[in-house]
């Protein structure tokens, strides 16, 4: 039986500024967004060539406070091209980290949420 994750839930304060973030900084496709009533909307954006979203809104039901998830890994192509791309765009992120099992680039978005963009090492 397959398994896919499909969407991770991102705790946020601000619902149109992290979607500006996401859209305007990272490069996310911003698929949906709905309001529902009143207390409910639900934002799902897409990193390009994942098969995995995020969502954010109001009323979603974290349990996580804004700021507090810090387990999110994306993997890039190119750690140095990807830090140079976000340093142009005024995106705070911490120097490519050399490791055995990969080159490592953190970002946070404006509330604090920590994602980790890891260039995965040659094999061979």
């Amino acid at each position: 039986m397959d398994i896919k994750i499909e969407v991770i839930f991102v705790p946020v304060t601000d619902v149109d500024r992290a979607k500006e973030f996401y859209v305007d900084k990272l490069g996310f496709n911003p698929d949906h967004d709905q309001r529902v009533n009143e207390g409910l909307r639900f934002v799902q954006l897409t990193p390009p060539g994942s098969a995995c979203s995020i969502a954010i809104g109001e009323g979603l039901g974290h349990t996580i406070e804004p700021g507090g998830l810090d387990a999110i890994m994306a993997v890039i192509p190119d750690a140095d091209a990807f830090l140079a791309e976000m340093r142009e765009k005024g995106v705070e992120a911490d120097g490519v980290d050399e490791q055995a099992w990969g080159r490592f680039v953190t970002v946070k978005d404006p509330d604090g949420n920590t994602w980790t963009f890891q260039q995965l090492p040659s094999w061979s």
